[in-house]
């Protein structure tokens, strides 16, 4: 059953100038709830993602995953012509968005204070490894730039190894994210005052902000303390890591509370005073005897799933370490809506992750498509602007317009 009320951001209108992971990020989940997102990519070649893998039939699947829903306006920047119909395009959006390295939208005249004067209600925001307003704005960054810059990478790997990166790309995700919930409000501040905005993301930030208790820790003991990672098990106690069980692994994460029901579900409730173990602290002293009980007990098991149901009834947190072929699969995955196939112009169908948030009043998913590059020239031109046919065939005859057939 279709929904019968307007999708949550119809009539917002956003002009992305996005192009790779972090910005589409921001872009795609609002297309997601309905925003008419305009993507604006630069002739001849577009956003660099649609050459990434995994490329099938000339078609990349990361661009279809990112840009789902959007609309591709592909225009030659490095003509004044080009940069006419974007500025004339200004006072039509409520969003401008932009991820482009330093000084890329300066030097055409597209920084916010440029536009705002164009459109002062307008909502503009930047995506950058370090912030537009930084003593490192110059610089360029990506992904594991900012996991390393933002001490991510310090605290991922073994003590005695290198810092090693987190295997998604996590920065480029979280400051997607961080961007939507910034617009978001954004928006609804303009709505209430008429108010635009700049909204300065920093992917380092957006790392930055997730140290849960590294930071505080180490002002708070004035540098007694110092964060450092610690691999596949928590020094201060256990069990809180990465076990070795009969079929691959498991993470338990178990507290304070939870401990005595550890010793219960080992069958050795004598554990629970056991000097070794009657405190966190003393279980994370002492954590490799512990360790081993854990694992023996869980290899003891026929199944991963026996060993985690026998976990579950005696309320342990734990759960298994999937690889992405287990969840493609996984029935939980499968019930959120977390594993979808999605229809595409070219390729028919693929298959991407799921639409992470769930809302009551809209629990119906939009048919989106990845647009061509170029594909909508006419349509947004038209539309926007009012321009003819034959105007749009002479720019793209000049040059000052582009398509592709991917």
């Amino acid at each position: 059953m279709a929904d019968t009320q307007p999708s949550m951001l119809a009539g917002t209108t956003v002009l992305d100038f996005t192009q790779y992971l972090a910005g589409p990020t921001a872009t795609r989940l609002m297309a997601e709830l309905g925003a008419n997102v305009i993507k604006v990519e630069q002739a001849t070649g577009g956003d660099p993602a649609r050459s990434l893998p995994f490329v099938k039939d000339n078609r990349s699947i990361y661009f279809i995953q990112q840009n789902r829903g959007k609309k591709s306006l592909c225009i030659d920047f490095k003509r004044p012509e080009g940069v006419a119909l974007i500025r004339a395009l200004i006072p039509q959006v409520d969003v401008v968005i932009e991820n482009y390295g330093p000084g890329v939208m300066e030097r055409r005249g597209l920084d916010y204070e440029s536009l705002k004067a164009l459109n002062p209600g307008l909502v503009m925001c930047s995506i950058s490894a370090f912030g537009r307003k930084s003593p490192l704005s110059h610089l360029t960054g990506y992904d594991y730039i900012a996991q390393g810059f933002s001490g991510i990478m310090h605290m991922t790997g073994d003590p005695d190894g290198p810092p090693r990166f987190v295997g998604v790309a996590i920065a480029d995700g979280i400051a997607g994210v961080s961007a939507f919930g910034a617009l978001g409000y954004a928006l609804l501040h303009r709505d209430r005052t008429g108010q635009g905005q700049h909204v300065d993301i920093s992917m380092v930030d957006a790392l930055y902000h997730m140290q849960s208790v590294e930071v505080q820790a180490f002002a708070a003991s004035n540098g007694k303390y110092k964060p450092m990672r610690f691999g596949t098990h928590h020094y201060a106690s256990c069990p809180l890591g990465v076990f070795k069980s009969r079929q691959g692994h498991c993470v338990i994460l178990a507290l304070n509370r939870q401990w005595p029901n550890v010793a219960k579900a080992l069958d050795k409730p004598e554990l629970v005073n056991d000097p070794r173990f009657v405190t966190a602290k003393a279980r994370g002293q002492n954590q490799k005897e512990l360790i081993a009980m854990i694992e023996a007990w869980l290899q003891s098991f026929p199944s991963d799933e026996a060993a985690l149901k026998a976990l579950a009834d005696h309320r342990v947190p734990a759960g298994p370490v999937l690889s992405i072929e287990e969840t493609v699969s996984h029935p939980y995955f499968t019930a959120r809506k977390m594993v979808r196939q999605v229809p595409d112009q070219i390729l028919g169908e693929v298959t991407i992750p799921g639409f992470p948030f769930k809302y009551s009043a809209f629990p119906n998913e939009l048919a989106l498509h990845a647009p061509l590059l170029g594909q909508h020239n006419a349509e947004i031109l038209g539309q926007y602007l009012g321009r003819s046919s034959d105007t749009i065939s002479t720019l793209h005859d000049q040059g000052v317009l582009y398509k592709g057939e991917r």
